[in-house]
């Protein structure tokens, strides 16, 4: 599969403050790609470069195989994190002006703008301003904005902050349906939640450096099953007294219990029975990437120190 998105050896800085540093990425075409990490980790500078708003001060960034042009530019759709409308304008005024100015025509626009605000069901705020909506209105009407003129990257910055369930929950699949029809998708999140539910492969970065990369599904595999859904009597003493095990956590119906570095959970089991546990529930579970961040930046922060 063709790349729609090359960086590679990028590097941005403001003055003594190394926003990104020399960070390689790959973004396949037709994929939903996470670019993950917490608040200041260079998100939202990796995103500005490859939209061509900042320029980096090394590497490269090609998108569809070339550098950044005014025709390229009419290809992609862009989220920013930081909003912005105009306040006094109509929703439907300015939602016509964003699309012409990406080359649709008044008419085509106009029956776009149409179906996308039945979608998102706001059809009866078309003529309201923009200044009169909530904030999760606003942000539900700026994603229209971005892909009203059917681009082929769409770029999200934290696209869900500020929304309800529902509106997030309309919001993901809209996004799951535009991966269906081949478009790609780069979601910027520090929520990891979010992007282990909708990305097919992401970029956990810190401190603008790239801690970790991959498939979500390799990821988790590469980081093993060390995580286990227990339930059953007699259980306390055994896990609390086991060398196999390294952490447990009581939840309302069950225990979390975390596996020894160089343990298998199978090891656990039956240790369990033999030592006279009643086990009526035994569930291996991957990590989550919230998980896995946090265990990949500490060995970055355990290796420089």
């Amino acid at each position: 599969m063709s790349s729609a998105i090359s960086v590679v050896g990028v590097s941005k800085s403001y003055g003594d403050f190394v926003a990104v540093d020399n960070l390689s990425l790959e973004v396949r075409q037709g994929s939903i790609f996470g670019l993950l990490g917490p608040n200041g980790a260079g998100k939202s500078t990796t995103i500005r470069m490859i939209v061509n708003i900042t320029m980096p001060d090394s590497g490269e960034i090609r998108l569809f195989g070339r550098q950044m042009n005014s025709s390229l530019q009419e290809r992609v759709g862009y989220l920013p994190e930081d909003r912005g409308m105009y306040k006094k304008m109509k929703i439907g005024e300015q939602l016509a002006f964003f699309a012409e100015l990406k080359g649709l025509s008044h008419e085509t626009a106009q029956k776009r703008i149409d179906q996308w605000l039945g979608r998102i069901e706001m059809s009866e705020w078309k003529n309201k301003k923009w200044e009169e909506l909530s904030k999760g209105m606003q942000q539900k009407i700026q994603f229209v904005s971005t892909i009203l003129h059917s681009p082929e990257l769409v770029i999200l910055d934290e696209p869900f902050s500020g929304l309800d369930p529902v509106s997030a929950g309309l919001l993901k699949e809209i996004v799951q349906e535009l991966r269906q029809q081949n478009k790609t998708i780069i979601f910027s999140t520090h929520l990891m939640e979010q992007a282990e539910e909708l990305c097919d492969e992401i970029c956990l970065i810190n401190h603008g450096h790239k801690v970790l990369g991959g498939s979500v599904r390799e990821i988790k595999r590469g980081f093993g099953w060390r995580y286990v859904a227990i339930d059953g009597d007699n259980l306390d003493d055994v896990l609390n007294n086991s060398p196999l095990v390294s952490k447990v956590v009581d939840r309302r119906d069950h225990k979390d219990v975390t596996m020894a570095e160089g343990h298998d959970p199978q090891e656990l089991l039956k240790y369990l029975v033999s030592a006279g546990a009643n086990v009526t529930r035994f569930e291996m579970v991957a990590p989550s990437l919230n998980e896995i961040f946090i265990e990949s930046v500490t060995r970055v922060s355990t290796r420089s120190a």
